[in-house]
């Protein structure tokens, strides 16, 4: 009875052994995929979305450790969610640079258009009197320096805050216009 058993067991090894092996080379084909496919993707996932490849790197470093301890169908399985994860990760950085783009095109218009409209309420300004051209002088200079703000932080990489700060300021040129009587811009 002992020598069937042992044959038997001897023979479950061979199989698995051989299945093992022959997982080997489509694993090591797996890693060197996604070592690629994160490769192409690293530098601009570094800018525009640092967390979502901190993520997909660590998944990359699993699929490593299961394949240096000779876990092929782990690292086969592994690719599966990964290489879903690296489309992703992609997916987030165009949509980041396409909000960039557009934050950097509004900013472009509203950089056109709130100066010239700041320069138009002081000139309407300095031709009022009395606590009314008071009021107007304290509510322009506080536009003026949220336009200030918004110059500085486009000017520092962040279209997307420049722009959110720049349309405020259009917000409140439009309001102080509608006060002083004048027509909108």
């Amino acid at each position: 009875m002992r020598f069937p058993t042992l044959i038997l067991a001897l023979g479950a090894s061979v199989l698995i052994a051989t299945g093992c092996a022959r997982d080997k080379e489509p694993a090591q084909n797996a890693v060197t995929a996604a070592e690629t496919a994160l490769n192409q993707v690293r530098p601009q996932a570094q800018q525009f979305a640092p967390e979502h490849l901190k993520t997909v790197e660590g998944e990359l470093a699993t699929m490593k450790e299961n394949l240096a301890r000779e876990e092929y169908r782990a690292v086969l399985e592994d690719a599966k969610t990964f290489n879903a994860d690296v489309t992703a990760l992609n997916d987030a950085v165009v949509s980041k640079q396409t909000q960039i783009a557009a934050a950097t095109h509004e900013w472009e218009q509203l950089s056109a258009e709130v100066p010239k409209s700041l320069q138009e309420i002081e000139r309407q300004i300095g031709n009022m009197k009395g606590k009314k051209a008071e009021s107007a002088k304290t509510e322009l200079e506080s536009m003026k320096a949220m336009w200030q703000e918004a110059a500085a932080a486009f000017t520092a990489g962040d279209a997307a805050a420049a722009t959110d700060k720049g349309r405020a300021v259009q917000e409140k040129a439009k309001a102080a216009r509608e006060q002083l009587g004048m027509t909108p811009a």
